[in-house]
């Protein structure tokens, strides 16, 4: 699994995104055919599942809420909402050097941001949380910027 795919496991996300964990940055879903009506009663008579019902949205994953908890029972007093070494040891992933750059390697970081170690982990974060975001989390406004 990806380090990305890591994180979103232990954050209780149920299917990573591999797209979104391959670098390739967010892509708009595929617009869906439009819903064509149907008579439920007929349906019903052959079988067919009621297409009148609208769809249920995806459900969004609190990370907020999962890190807080996290950090509150956590004995290290650890900065995720900043860093991402505090966010991956938040989460019990190696927060090396070695796996960050793996990690930033994965994500897609522009060789010049890497070449500085905290260049690349403020870029690292920010992406974190824009993936986590773009994969159906809730993330605030202002770790997103």
């Amino acid at each position: 699994m990806s380090l990305f795919g890591n994180i979103l496991q232990k954050l209780g996300f149920s299917k990573p995104d591999e797209k979104a964990a391959s670098g390739a940055g967010p892509q708009t879903p595929p617009k869906a055919a439009p819903p064509r009506p149907a008579d439920p009663l007929r349906a019903a008579s052959r079988g067919e599942p009621d297409r009148s019902a609208k769809p249920q949205p995806i459900s969004e994953v609190d990370v907020v809420s999962k890190l807080e908890g996290l950090a509150a029972a956590n004995p290290q007093e650890l900065n995720w909402k900043v860093s991402i070494v505090d966010l991956l040891k938040l989460l019990d992933l190696d927060s090396s050097y070695e796996a960050r750059k793996e990690l930033a390697v994965e994500l897609g970081c522009p060789a010049d941001k890497m070449e500085d170690s905290a260049v690349m982990n403020t870029w690292l974060h920010r992406t974190v949380m824009r993936k986590l975001a773009y994969n159906g989390g809730n993330i605030p406004k202002e770790l997103l910027d």
